[in-house]
């Protein structure tokens, strides 16, 4: 069992940053690889980027390329997501996430945090 919880959220007004963490406990994450996602309220959950623990290599989605970096601190144990220039359509609930690599399912969620980007 991977558990996750994320931190970070809260209200920020448009052309502003945030950054969310993703504290992990429970067994080593060699072999996992993070991902964080959002869900605005009323639609589906959305892939927004994601690292590989061991190498740090990451990989995101074309909406929030260039806006958003996702990075990880091994000491820690917490991953994060940097979110720069936000807009009102970024407010939704954040989540972290986890699984293992080469299969696709994440198995492991965070409760989520929720971001407000106000215009």
């Amino acid at each position: 069992q991977v558990q996750l919880v994320e931190s970070g959220g809260g209200l920020v007004q448009a052309g502003g940053s945030l950054k969310l963490s993703c504290a992990a406990s429970g067994r080593s994450l060699t072999n996992y690889v993070m991902g964080w996602f959002r869900q605005p309220s009323g639609k589906e959950r959305e892939f927004l980027g994601a690292i590989t623990w061991s190498e740090g290599r990451t990989a995101y989605a074309d909406s929030v390329k260039g806006r958003f970096t996702v990075s990880r601190n091994s000491v820690k144990n917490t991953v994060y997501l940097q979110m720069n220039s936000l807009e009102p359509q970024d407010t939704a609930s954040y989540y972290c996430a986890a699984k293992l690599r080469g299969l696709e399912t994440y198995a492991f969620w965070g409760q989520g945090t929720q971001v407000t980007v106000s215009s």
